[in-house]
């Protein structure tokens, strides 16, 4: 397998492990407690969370719910897959990342969805009492990937382009 098929598969596949791995661990040691790792900042709590991210779709009818979020974590990773796929030989390192990050983080709450009919959280970063919503190493890695990808496509890329130019002027 060449590298960048290999780098792909390494990273996705380390994420879905860490994803679950990681609720696991949240789930059985967290059931009844919140532990407090950094007072009045970051606390380790399970939260259920029957919606997408923010909890939205959380009070939707369960079989719009199921159908949207399984639906759209299916498609998630099926697409970062198969652009992958297509388009290996004329993708960056950043983006193979970035696309890694994506579709293992898409498989991580997939896979709680279709087995468990909800997704665990149990990162809480708060200040005070303002907390933002509680997420996974799944989510987080989406948002990173999705930062990542669009980072390298409206800045990074451009500016190489932009150098290639005027190295030829």
């Amino acid at each position: 397998m060449e590298k960048k098929g290999f780098t792909f598969w390494s990273i996705f596949v380390a994420i879905i492990l860490i994803d679950l791995l990681t609720k696991n661990l949240a789930e059985s040691y967290l059931k009844d407690k919140t532990i407090e790792v950094i007072p009045n900042f970051f606390n380790l709590t399970l939260v259920w969370n029957k919606g997408a991210a923010f909890g939205i779709l959380a009070e939707s009818p369960e079989y719009v719910r199921k159908l949207f979020l399984i639906g759209s974590s299916l498609i998630a990773a099926v697409v970062v897959i198969v652009y992958f796929l297509k388009s290996k030989d004329k993708l960056s390192n950043f983006e193979t990342l970035s696309l890694a990050l994506i579709g293992g983080g898409a498989v991580g709450n997939l896979y709680d969805r279709l087995f468990l009919g909800q997704v665990r959280d149990f990162l809480d970063f708060y200040i005070k009492d303002h907390h933002w919503p509680a997420f996974n190493v799944a989510d987080a890695s989406i948002s990173v990937g999705i930062a990542l990808f669009i980072f390298y496509e409206l800045y990074y890329k451009k500016r190489s382009i932009i150098k290639n130019q005027s190295k030829l002027s």
